[in-house]
């Protein structure tokens, strides 16, 4: 690995020269006259963070890589040169960074450390991004995994600049890639919510990759298996609706997305892997987001959780898991726990432990060593907000997060001295000229100033709360004399920026427009400070500037140049106001009144020269002298060097340019950050000019660039104004620095409100920070206990203001209290009359204008919910039109009911809508083809028919006789009656005959027809008896009314039933709304009031004149208001009395006597005729009274009547109904296999492409192994020819030198080699991996140089030949590694080919499948198509069932009854026949069977007495039978013998248990014994290797006292004893051989010989 390390370096180091930055979009750049180059940079970020070896951590940061040394603690930044640092992976082991960029077809660089040269770069397909890279911990390998479109993953050997392999993963998002430490040919590949394990299969120079995924729990922790939906594993075929098919193809899915569809319900979320690591065992330990710690078995691909349960928030890391386990042990040891509880964004291991950062620090935990957690870089993550140069502008500069974090850095090398963390969100940050003060603005509005004299302990002096509004920028003058702060509410604050004068507030300029940009410029000679705003003007196409002097005036006497809120008064200073003709972003003034201008709509610099006039009224617009096209894009800003040479401009694109101000040529640029960061935030230049800070908006880096070529001229010039600007500041700086010393450390007031309210509330905050609450009682102020300075302004000025006018306020508070009191009376009074006299609240309210503005929201109120209300009413009106139009309109019958009128039944209609154009045609069209196809059949029977035209008779009787049950059977065939109620099931296709989808929808369409005409005739008959019942209603009107006429003759008050339709007959009333429906009162306007009232005037006249007739009234006064007397008006008539009637009867004359007998008869006779006529109207009363009820029974039984044609109808609709459902089932199961077969084919396409790639590789893999496996034997043939001819290349030399040679042939050195071992709890420690085989065989050769010593020599050997031997030894030794590496690479590209013939199998048992699946499906789709579903309508009782259970009539032949009768009235003919012939002849043949039966009789008892006599003769006569015939109870006797057989076998069942138990004790003491013999081996293992160390010595102290004689004898001793054991063991095992088969011989016996009892 090293020796490749330095070939990559050398390559590098010869092919690599200084990156050029590229010239960007815009014109072409001159040559640059300076170079800028990085000093240092500083700042960290989120991504990830490794080792590059063990003492140094490397990190992106925007556009570089730093690299931390974790002892010293310097940084050192390796910057790429095309824009940001995108995916970034380190390995220590060969010390190599790689790193890939952000821009279209990204390259990934790998550079060498700590030289920072490149070594190689990746080039592949990738086109926008890469997001992950890994290494792997042995061997030259680099993984990547490109974003999309492409998503692949890629696997490189980087020191060849080769691509290995690749794989697409189209739309899965990684999250995190890693290989396994112990075998590089492993990789985990983890998603959102998925991982898969890669394997790296490699034969020769070829690489695959092969995927494995693993399937991960649910979020309730349970793990199921995988379900291939595609491919069920059962299906079951239903003869009604037919086979179970995939979801896939019910969804009508064809193609990849059929394979990879899974529905809604059966889709289980998995658990979200978050990080992983693996282990010494190859497994991985993976934390989730729900909780969950996994364990997953890279070998097997499976899965076990660890942790069941959701451990606490601080533990979904396996980073956190290291946290928790520190935490308890120090809780157990008693200790305090340390606030890091921060979130863990990334971990690296490395040999001694773990390293992990989060939002801010970096720590190290190392078990090894004490186990604590030690902070390695104090760090923060947010992003830089500015920075600046600390005076004397050479030595330190600040920098301020957005977080509110302080850092002072040493400008030689970036080394942190201190940090201050003011824990609050920083807005802006400035350093003092005149002392060693830094000001902080923050969002909340105050201003922090820190005492930086000592730069390793920075500290708050003071604070200042200016207002609500954030503080946007800082700026002091080069003098240092005042601090001008810019807030977001207009406001500009002048500060005394010198300690001594405590910071003091000047006061504040509020400017009309938003404040865009400000630039200060002092004239130290005049002592003056201009300042120039830049504002954001009404018009958008244009700028504007505002310029005003500060002068030492507003200092001294300060009272006099603001008013009492703190404002400036417009006599302090002058103001001048010009309108520039460019809209600018930002702008920067000259001492000269030059203004250079960053313009905002084109990418171009602005050169304006302003005039030196007071330009306050009407300022005219001028124009750019030059225009400086510019090379950068987005928004930017300018900014000009201390000595005013230098022009920087910064935009969105993160390239600073540096421009010389007198010729506005490009001085230098400098690529520091990205687009994709932000751009530059910030960027300052120092006093001297050497240094320039610039940070960005969001990738966290904060770099110092200085200068790497310049003219010494330029240099000499910033040197010179330096150090004139330092004479002049010195003393006051010195002073300054004095006070600062001094000054007490500021102090955080816990009870102060801004510091408590949220940052969310601090947006409300400016509404209420200029209200101070005045009581009306005693004009007390309400303070709040931190207040803002222009708060306390105001404050100081009402509590003067109060004081002031205290007796005023006073005497109209008394004032007020007499007013309030008349007013209390005059409302209680009110509260005493009557409602009518009472007077409204609002009328007691003396404020006229608050009354108004109460009356005017009362009228905007009421308008709103007027408009509410309307938009409401016409939201209800569409809403009705609507439904009214869907509902009602788009019906051409309405739907309606039809009730009786005594009985409890309603017949209702069937609505129907108007069939569309389009269905008419189609039906049309169905219609033609319908004819067309029976005429053609007709011709095709007329032309096939081959019978005689002539017909018997009999035969026509026969059809005429068949005719009528025919018309019967058509309605069983059709499967529906509609028929006879309306529908011609003429045109309607066979049932049998619909094969095809076309006849199956044309009948569909034929059977809607056939609905719609049933429905419309059923409508025809509704409408009749509709009709008919108005008709009655009509006719019981007449007849109510001559009833009410007798009724009211006959002076009777009896209710009379009137029928009427109710709603659902008339359901067009729904559709208008009454006047009496409405219970609210109707709302009339003015016009419609006198409109109503003019009329009711004008009816009451017409009224009026009607009655006011002299004629009418006479003749209704006299005669009842008619001229003759009706026979209706006899009840009516009375006869008048005589006028005596009033006169006693004694008193009467005969006359008058007469006349009252008159009298009595007339009323007699008028009251027998007024009986009489009453007698005749109550029978015409009965009489109408009995029409009535008859004629409304006789409607009702015909509403019954239409109610049971209407429950027939409804048979037939559903009988139709049930056809169209049928048919359209087989439709969409037609449809599915369709979709199922073309679904198969895909996938067999894809199987099939597949297969021919597998076989090229089998093939391929095939033919590599063939060839090397002919290099490996001719390896092994000579190898052993050199063990062949090492006895003839020395055969010169004496046996038993020869033996020793041979001995020292054969002896092998221990091979240095480290070896990991896999119970290492570490395995991303020191691992040497996989050594190639150069380095093993100069390991190896290492290791024989002492071997080849002459003191191993043996004695009278020459020295040439012992040079010869080694070197025969040495060839033989690189003979046998290369044998064994040949052998293990031949090993693995057989492993490589198995498995390609394997998957090659399964690839064809796949497609087998697959074509087994297609078969399948053809035959049901065929068999389908035969078997229709047919309908028959069945008459009761015609099928009679003997149980309940239906018979299966799946084996069912539906065939036409005809055919039937047909076949059974030539069965009974045949059969009569037949039963003719068979009398005959069983009367003939009845006594011939008699004569057989006799003679085969004889025949069987012959045979019988033969095979009798035959037995007797044969018969043995064996024990069983001599029993048999001698024991007189065989039976008891041999079930005794079965007990006896029973209770052997019971006895050798117990000792068979008792052997076993006694083998299983025998066993567990062998495995105990086997425990400590292994025990004791393991001592002996350890006692052997350091018996082996003292052999060695002994064996050089044998050697060293030349004892090789007696060596010898014990050596021949030796061997005679080894033949000796030799010979005994082979004996031995003959002997065991013996035995055994004796034994086995003895177990055949046993068998063979029954135990006796």
């Amino acid at each position: 690995m090293a020796d490749a390390v330095a070939v990559a370096k050398a390559r590098a180091a010869a092919a690599s020269g200084v990156m050029a930055a590229g010239s960007g979009p815009g014109r072409e750049l001159p040559a640059e006259e300076a170079a800028l180059e990085v000093s240092w940079v500083q700042g960290f970020s989120n991504k990830s963070f490794g080792f590059i070896n063990n003492q140094t951590v490397c990190y992106p940061c925007g556009n570089y890589i730093l690299f931390l040394d974790i002892e010293t603690k310097k940084t050192t930044a390796l910057q790429c040169q095309t824009g940001p640092v995108g995916a970034f992976a380190a390995n220590a082991s060969s010390e190599v960074v790689a790193f890939s960029d952000q821009k279209l077809n990204p390259i990934i660089y790998i550079h060498h450390f700590p030289e920072l040269n490149k070594l190689t770069e990746l080039k592949g397909s990738a086109q926008l991004d890469y997001t992950l890279l890994a290494f792997s911990f042995t061997g030259p390998y680099l993984a990547s995994y490109s974003s999309i479109p492409e998503f692949v993953l890629s696997v490189w050997n980087w020191q060849e600049n080769i691509l290995l392999c690749s794989e697409s993963q189209p739309g899965i998002t990684a999250t995190s890639l890693s290989f396994n430490p112990m075998n590089w040919q492993q990789l985990c590949f983890v998603g959102e919510s998925s991982v898969t394990i890669w394997h790296i299969e490699k034969i020769e120079d070829e690489h695959h990759l092969k995927r494995n995924p693993v399937e991960l729990p649910d979020e309730q922790g349970s793990i199921s298996p995988h379900e291939d939906l595609f491919f069920p594993v059962s299906r079951s075929d239903d003869p009604y609706h037919g086979p179970d098919l995939p979801v896939s193809a019910i969804a009508g899915l064809v193609g990849d997305e059929a394979e990879t569809f899974v529905p809604r319900n059966s889709i289980k979320t998995s658990v979200h892997p978050t990080a992983h690591r693996w282990t010494a065992t190859s497994e991985i330990y993976m934390g989730c987001k729900e909780g969950y710690i996994l364990a997953i078995d890279a070998d097997k691909h499976s899965v076990s959780i660890l942790q069941p349960k959701p451990p606490p928030e601080y533990m979904q890391k396996i980073s956190d898991v290291v946290s928790y386990v520190r935490r308890e042990v120090q809780k157990k040891k008693g200790g305090e726990l340390s606030d890091r509880q921060n979130p863990v964004f990334s971990m690296a291991f490395c040999n001694e432990g773990l390293y992990a950062a989060g939002r801010g620090p970096v720590y190290s935990y190392k078990p090894a060593h004490s186990g604590e957690a030690v902070k390695l870089l104090d760090t923060c993550s947010s992003c830089f907000q500015a920075a600046d140069f600390l005076t004397p502008g050479n030595k330190y500069c600040v920098s301020v997060t957005i977080s509110g974090e302080v850092q002072v850095w040493l400008l030689e090398d970036g080394t942190c001295l201190g940090k201050l963390n003011l824990d609050i969100e920083a807005t802006a940050m400035a350093c003092c000229p005149s002392s060693s003060s830094v000001a902080v603005g923050t969002k909340r509005g105050q201003i922090y100033f820190l005492d930086v004299t000592k730069a390793e302990a920075p500290r708050v002096v003071h604070r200042i709360f200016l207002s609500n509004f954030p503080v946007l920028s800082l700026h002091y003058d080069q003098s240092g004399q005042f601090l001008i702060a810019r807030t977001t509410e207009g406001h500009v604050f002048i500060l005394d920026a010198r300690p001594s004068k405590l910071f003091q507030v000047l006061g504040y300029i509020v400017l009309a427009d938003e404040v865009l940009d400000l630039s200060v410029v002092s004239d130290l000679k005049n002592d003056l400070v201009e300042v120039m705003v830049l504002l954001n003007g009404a018009e958008v196409q244009r700028a504007r500037l505002e310029i005003f002097c500060l002068s030492s005036a507003i200092t001294t006497d300060n009272d006099k140049c603001v008013n009492d809120q703190g404002m400036f008064n417009a006599s302090a200073f002058k103001k001048k106001q010009y309108e520039l003709d460019y809209p600018l972003s930002s702008a920067v003034k000259l001492k000269d009144n030059i203004v250079y201008g960053y313009c905002t709509c084109a990418p171009f610099i602005c050169k304006y020269h302003l005039s030196e006039e007071n330009m306050l009224e009407d300022p005219p617009v001028f124009s750019s002298e030059k225009r400086i096209p510019s090379n950068q894009f987005g928004s930017g800003f300018l900014c000009v060097s201390p000595n005013s040479q230098w022009l920087a401009a910064a935009a969105k694109d993160g390239v600073l340019f540096i421009y010389n101000i007198s010729t506005m040529d490009i001085l230098a640029r400098k690529p520091c950050h990205s687009y994709q960061g932000g751009g530059i935030r910030s960027m300052m230049f120092s006093l001297d000019g050497n240094f320039i800070l610039v940070n960005d908006e969001n990738d966290g880096a904060l770099v110092c660039l200085k200068w790497k070529k310049i003219k010494k001229t330029e240099v000499e010039e910033a040197a010179f104004y330096w150090k004139s600007l330092l004479d002049i500041l010195n003393k006051s700086t010195s002073n300054e620095n004095a006070v600062l010393k001094s000054m007490a450390e500021w102090q955080f007031d816990p009870g102060s409100t801004s510091k408590s309210l949220p940052e969310e509330k601090f947006k409300e905050a400016p509404l209420k920070s200029s209200s101070v609450d005045v009581t009306e009682e005693d004009g007390n102020i309400t303070n709040t206990s931190d207040m803002t300075w222009i708060g306390q302004k105001i404050q100081k000025v009402i509590r003067e203001e109060t004081q002031r006018f205290a007796n005023q306020k006073q005497e109209l508070q008394m004032g007020i209290k007499k007013l309030r009191q008349t007013i209390q009376q005059m409302m209680y009074e009110n509260e005493q009359v009557p409602d009518i006299e009472k007077l409204e609240h609002q009328e007691f309210n003396l404020d006229m204008e608050e009354q108004e503005r109460l009356q005017a929201e009362a009228e905007q109120e009421v308008a709103r919910a007027r408009k509410e209300i309307e938009m409401e009413n016409l939201s209800n009106c569409y809403l009705q039109d609507f439904i009214k139009y869907e509902c009602w309109d788009a019906l051409c019958v309405k739907g309606r009911a039809v009730k009786c009128f005594h009985m409890d039944c309603e017949v209702k209609n069937y609505p129907l809508e108007e069939r569309s154009k389009e269905e008419l045609e189609t039906l049309e069209k169905v219609l033609r083809l319908k004819n067309t196809e029976t005429a053609n059949l007709k011709v095709q029977k007329e032309d096939l028919e081959t019978e005689s035209e002539t017909v018997l008779s009999e035969e026509e009787g026969k059809k005429e006789a068949k005719a009528v049950a025919d018309d019967g059977e058509s309605f069983c065939l059709i499967g529906s009656l509609s028929s006879q109620y309306g529908g011609d099931t003429s045109i309607l296709y066979h049932q049998c005959d619909l094969h095809t989808k076309e006849q199956r929808v044309n009948q569909i369409v034929l059977l809607k027809d056939i609905i719609y005409k049933v429905k419309t005739a059923f409508n025809k008959e509704f409408d009749i008896v509709a009709q008919q019942k108005e008709q009655e209603i009509a006719r019981v009107k007449e007849r109510n009314l001559r009833i009410r006429e007798i009724l009211e003759q006959l002076d009777l008050q009896v209710e009379v039933w009137e029928p009427a339709l109710t709603d659902d007959e008339m359901p067009e009333r729904a559709l208008t709304v009454q006047d009496s429906e409405i219970k609210a009162e109707k709302y009339l306007t003015q016009e419609e009031k006198e409109k109503a009232e003019l009329l009711a005037k004008l009816e009451m006249e017409k009224r009026l004149a009607a009655t006011d007739d002299d004629r009418l009234r006479a003749l209704d006064d006299m005669m009842g208001g008619v001229l003759e007397v009706r026979k209706e008006d006899i009840l009516k008539m009375n006869i008048p009395p005589p006028p005596f009637i009033s006169k006693p009867e004694d008193l009467w004359s005969d006359e008058e006597k007469k006349i009252f007998g008159e009298y009595e008869k007339k009323v007699k006779e008028l009251n027998e005729e007024k009986e009489e006529y009453k007698k005749t109207l109550e029978n015409e009363w009965k009489k109408l009274e009995a029409s009535i009820q008859e004629t409304t029974q006789h409607f009702d039984e015909t509403v019954c009547k239409l109610s049971e044609r209407k429950v027939k109808s409804e048979m037939v609709i559903y009988q139709e109904e049930l056809k169209i459902v049928n048919l359209t089932c087989a439709l969409l199961l037609d449809e599915e296999l369709d979709t199922r077969e073309a679904g198969l084919h895909n996938c067999l396409i894809k199987k099939k492409k597949e297969k021919v790639k597998k076989a090229k590789t089998v093939l391929t893999a095939k033919s590599k192994v063939d060839a090397y496996t002919g290099t490996y034997k001719d390896a092994v043939g000579e190898e052993k020819n050199l063990e062949r001819r090492f006895r003839k290349q020395f055969a010169d030399t004496p046996d038993d030198v020869l033996d020793e040679l041979y001995r020292l042939y054969t002896h092998r050195p221990k091979s240095p080699r480290t070896e990991m071992l896999l119970d290492t709890p570490n395995p991303y420690g020191n691992c040497s991996g996989s050594e190639d085989y150069k380095d093993a065989l100069t390991l190896l050769m290492k290791a024989m140089d002492e071997l080849d010593s002459p003191e191993h020599m043996p004695e009278g050997l020459e020295q040439s030949v012992w040079k010869n031997f080694c070197l025969a030894r040495r060839k033989k030794m690189e003979s046998e590694e290369l044998v064994k590496r040949k052998a293990l690479k031949l090993a693995d590209m057989q492993a490589f080919f198995q498995r390609r013939m394997d998957e090659n199998e399964k690839m064809k048992s796949q497609i087998e499948n697959i074509f087994n699946e297609l078969t399948w499906l053809q035959e049901k789709k065929m068999k389908l198509q035969q078997n229709l579903i047919v309908q028959f309508v069945l008459k009761q009782g015609q099928v009679e069932l003997e149980n309940t259970e239906i018979p299966d009539y799946s084996d069912a032949i539906l065939i036409k009854k005809s055919v039937v009768e047909e076949l059974n009235c030539s069965i009974s003919t045949q059969g009569e026949k037949k039963i003719a012939a068979i009398i005959e002849f069983k009367d003939f043949s009845r006594g011939i069977r008699r004569l057989e039966w006799e003679h085969k009789k004889m025949r069987m008892q012959i045979e019988d007495l033969k095979e009798k006599a035959r037995d007797i003769v044969i018969l043995p006569i064996s024990k069983d039978c001599q029993l048999f015939l001698t024991v007189q109870n065989y039976g008891s006797h041999i079930a005794q013998h079965i007990a006896g057989m029973e209770e052997t076998l019971r006895f050798m069942d117990k000792l068979h248990e008792k052997n076993v138990k006694n083998h299983q004790k025998k066993i567990r003491e062998l495995k105990k014994s086997i425990r400590l013999k292994e025990e004791a081996n393991y001592e002996l293992s350890l006692q052997l290797k350091e018996m082996l160390v003292s052999v060695s010595e002994r064996r050089h102290i044998f050697e060293a006292a030349d004892t090789r004689d007696i060596s010898e004898k014990i050596t021949k001793q030796r061997y005679q004893e080894i033949l000796k054991q030799k010979n005994l063991r082979d004996l031995i095992k003959e002997q065991k051989e013996e035995f055994a088969s004796l034994q086995s011989e003895l177990e055949i016996m046993r068998t063979r010989t029954p135990p006796h009892i």
